[in-house]
């Protein structure tokens, strides 16, 4: 099967399906152009499945249990520029069975840089602190009304022996964040970044669906660091 990739600002795309579509629930509207990184991946037929981002001029993170394809800020626009996949990298030690290292890097060809306005975000050079202030984006609803447009919302880190007290198994190289607010990732928005002072920090890989008391659980991209720079320096897997 053929992937497509849709990188540009403006996309069209089919409706939406409140089960598939999930949600950044009750967040803000990211304002227009302020998070060129993101990616919206969609199935063959044009549906958002999962979040991503990009990482480099040609390499897009999502997670690793995601089927792909990308967009960007409002998704009932109708421009578009399609690009295409010209390798998927897996993190070699992906453990499907409880999500540990699910994390992806998608190799876009065919860049045209008079249509391309993506702007890649920065990667971590160290761990995360605890408590510290960050921040979730995606497309999706808010209680299960579409919504075409990017929203974004603040969450804090979270300790990981608190997150383990509500995750029995926790993966090991994973963030957790969002614990007590009524915000959770769905499907729709897992794949996308944990971002932290302007850098991605983490992937968004699992959630307990409208439970504000499980904090939402992310690949940390720190620990996947030497992979990711291999992959980008060779520019290939």
């Amino acid at each position: 099967m053929i992937i497509i990739i849709i990188i540009i600002i403006i996309i069209i795309m089919a409706q939406l399906f409140c089960e598939l579509g999930s949600a950044i629930i009750d967040g803000k509207k990211a304002p227009e152009k302020s998070m060129l990184y993101m990616a919206s991946v969609q199935n063959e037929n044009g549906q958002h499945v999962c979040g991503g981002f990009l990482v480099s001029n040609n390499f897009v993170v999502t997670a690793a249990h995601c089927d792909v394809v990308l967009g960007t800020h409002d998704l009932s626009r109708v421009e578009k520029t399609v690009k295409y996949i010209e390798k998927i990298c897996q993190h070699p030690s992906y453990n499907s069975n409880i999500r540990e290292n699910d994390i992806l890097l998608l190799k876009v060809g065919g860049m045209d840089n008079t249509f391309y306005k993506g702007q890649p975000i920065q990667l971590p050079t160290s761990e995360i602190n605890i408590n510290e202030k960050c921040s979730v984006a995606g497309w999706g609803n808010t209680e299960c009304n579409i919504v075409g447009e990017l929203r974004v919302v603040d969450v804090s880190i979270i300790n990981r022996d608190v997150c383990k007290k509500e995750w029995s198994n926790l993966p090991v190289n994973v963030i957790c964040a969002g614990k007590g607010l009524y915000i959770s990732c769905s499907q729709g928005d897992l794949g996308g970044p944990l971002v932290c002072d302007g850098t991605a920090v983490g992937v968004a890989s699992f959630y307990k669906n409208k439970d504000c008391d499980t904090p939402n659980v992310y690949t940390d991209i720190s620990k996947s660091l030497t992979w990711i720079n291999k992959v980008l320096k060779q520019n290939d897997c």
